[in-house]
């Protein structure tokens, strides 16, 4: 998950707990004390580590996740105003929020929500006080129409609970870094012998959005299923998905349609009124694609709702 190589392992799980303790706590005090624990070094120490590996100080990490919370909530959740939103995470007066809000997306809460319509589900670019022009965060040009019809060709989308997931797993920061990521898990996973079930899923958890994340900075951990007790170490981190009630999309595709699949999906759960909860979307899947004649991913994308 870094770009430093020369910073242990031990550094990186080490963060790589307080990052998953930050993203399940976001919408509490957060003391800084307690991170420091988590991660169990010296505070002093920690902040150190903790920039040499994210390219943030600790607070500014935590300040730039709770805003794009926010920002998720404002898409996804059109049942929650504005200001439910933001006392939940932590700002107190609609101000302290907007100010930050602004300052990562070019744009007040309210022009963010409005921004983001139903027929493109996209953050716009939009024009600043001072006449510049901020940078779309993604581009998306086709219809709703289109995207479901894609969908209704690609896949037949289940409504169903997901029991719980244990899984080891490497975080990349970055979608550039994913595949590394991926290497890193391969070559531990074969080591300990999990490469030789019979039935080996991957993965991919994705803790950030690049709706709302700079693709630099999106969270994504590369995992392995686990079928037993396994010791990790190094840059591989247990972690654990919840049972949970998820719109899932089996679906059997090309590496380049993967962007297009997932836009689909959210489309379609906003159209079908289906809210997004709190766990991240994931990807369970069935094969190795570079094994498949057509080099496809048999797939299942599933996004948790509420």
């Amino acid at each position: 998950m870094i770009l430093n190589k020369t910073v242990p392992a031990d550094y990186i799980q080490r963060v790589d707990k307080a990052l998953f303790y930050i993203d399940e706590h976001l919408n509490e005090d957060l003391p800084l004390d307690k991170i420091v624990t988590v991660a169990g070094y010296s505070s002093f120490h920690f902040h150190r580590i903790f920039k040499l590996i994210t390219n943030e100080p600790l607070l500014v990490y935590v300040n730039r996740k709770r805003v794009e919370r926010c920002a998720s909530l404002l898409m996804h959740r059109r049942d929650l105003s504005a200001k439910e939103i933001y006392l939940e995470y932590g700002f107190n007066s609609a101000s302290s929020f907007s100010r930050s809000f602004k300052k990562y997306y070019g744009l007040s809460p309210v022009r963010f929500r409005e921004s983001v319509t139903n027929t493109n589900n996209k953050i716009h670019s939009s024009i600043s006080k001072n006449g510049q022009r901020h940078p779309v965060i993604e581009k998306y040009i086709c219809s709703i129409k289109e995207h479901l019809n894609w969908l209704s060709i690609n896949t037949k989308i289940q409504i169903k609970q997901i029991p719980e997931m244990q899984l080891a797993g490497v975080t990349a920061m970055g979608f550039q870094n994913v595949a590394g990521s991926y290497d890193q898990l391969v070559n531990w996973a074969g080591d300990q012998g999990l490469l030789d079930a019979p039935d080996v899923k991957m993965v991919t958890v994705y803790h950030d959005s690049a709706k709302t994340t700079a693709p630099d900075k999106v969270r994504i951990s590369a995992c392995i299923l686990l079928n037993k007790q396994v010791e990790v170490a190094g840059e591989v981190s247990l972690l654990q998905l919840p049972s949970h009630r998820c719109i899932v999309a089996p679906m059997e595709i090309g590496l380049s349609e993967f962007e297009q699949a997932w836009k689909g999906l959210f489309i379609w759960m906003q159209e079908n009124g289906h809210l997004k909860a709190a766990p991240s979307p994931f990807e369970v899947y069935h094969n190795n694609y570079q094994d498949h004649p057509h080099k496809m991913c048999i797939v299942d994308l599933c996004i948790p709702i509420e």
